[in-house]
């Protein structure tokens, strides 16, 4: 697979990476098999989607402890991204920045991943009650003491602030740029699909100039681009899509001219090719600094976004992709 890059430090890791969440995590747990998602693990590592895409708060915990299991043998084939700053309890989920609960909380994703060393550590949420170069200076004292590599940013969480008009990421920038005067931000984590390009306004330009590798979080639009998914199908009630509103069956039949584009344009490269990979193309496309970090469990599916790197979509591909219509539905 081809090699990409993230931050100064040229950290080299396979186009397209995997996304681990879903095989603990967010999803329906009835799917949710260890032999599986195991399996999926080691066929991504064979297919050289190296980056491996982990938190604690997945699960909790259970997530990382699944990807240890193939560390423990393949650490060699794998660069570990891990996340911290957030706490799961029964109904809520907080940030936690505190300096002493970062250093600790390194040293148990240590234990659990079964690796003296991670490759990109991310803060998954800043801390309100905490400044946040407080947090960074935290973490980067675990880069100097060789229990991580590199930092990133997560900047998952904006969802609730897309309006007609709005700057998504006008403050995650001015939160970067806060960052990178305590220690170099090597990679930010955030949203970038073809159903949700808001990135590309300010922040994919935005670490581009500054060489700051860039993960794209749900490039398959949590399932929908696949083309795999019914509307009013319905989904489990543990299922984050069970309350999101872009997945009420009305949205999910507004948005379908998407997938048929998508689907239009993968016929024209050949009956094997898919909607998905479509998207994840579209992704790469996007810079060489892009690596997507698509979420699966299942091995066939780990097969076939590895496979995308290979896709090379033509300029009126991309036109196309451009002239498809937004996403219909709120995030909120």
């Amino acid at each position: 697979m081809e090699r990409r890059t993230i931050g100064a430090a040229a950290l080299a890791v396979g186009a397209v990476g995997l996304g681990c969440m879903p095989m603990s995590w967010g999803y329906s747990t009835s799917r949710q098999r260890g032999d599986e998602s195991l399996r999926a693990v080691h066929r991504a590592l064979d297919l050289g989607s190296t980056l491996l895409d982990t938190a604690d708060m997945y699960g909790p915990f259970t997530n990382e402890l699944l990807l240890g299991r193939v560390l423990k043998e393949r650490r060699a084939d794998a660069f570990v991204s891990t996340k911290v700053g957030l706490l799961v309890g029964e109904q809520h989920i907080v940030a936690n920045g505190r300096p002493g609960y970062v250093k600790r909380a390194c040293d148990a994703s240590l234990r659990r991943l079964q690796t003296d060393v991670i490759d990109l550590y991310q803060l998954h949420r800043a801390d309100p009650e905490v400044p946040v170069e407080e947090t960074w200076g935290a973490m980067a004292e675990l880069v100097q003491a060789g229990k991580v590599r590199a930092l990133g940013l997560c900047a998952v969480g904006a969802r609730g602030g897309r309006r007609g008009g709005s700057r998504l990421y006008d403050g995650t920038i001015r939160q970067l740029q806060r960052l990178q005067q305590v220690f170099p931000v090597s990679a930010v984590q955030a949203e970038l699909s073809v159903w949700s390009p808001e990135a590309l306004d300010t922040l994919l330009p935005w670490c581009e100039a500054r060489g700051i590798g860039f993960l794209a979080a749900m490039p398959l639009g949590n399932g929908f681009l696949t083309g795999t998914l019914t509307p009013g199908e319905g989904f489990e009630p543990d299922d984050m899509r069970a309350r999101h509103p872009r997945f009420t069956a009305e949205m999910m039949a507004a948005n379908q001219p998407i997938v048929v584009g998508l689907r239009r344009i993968a016929a024209r490269h050949g009956d094997h090719v898919t909607p998905a990979q479509v998207a994840l193309a579209w992704t790469l496309a996007q810079g060489r600094h892009v690596i997507p970090v698509p979420g699966t469990k299942q091995e066939r599916w780990v097969t076939q976004n590895a496979a995308a790197a290979d896709l090379r979509l033509t300029p009126e591909d991309l036109a196309e992709v451009a002239g498809l219509p937004g996403a219909q539905g709120s995030w909120e």
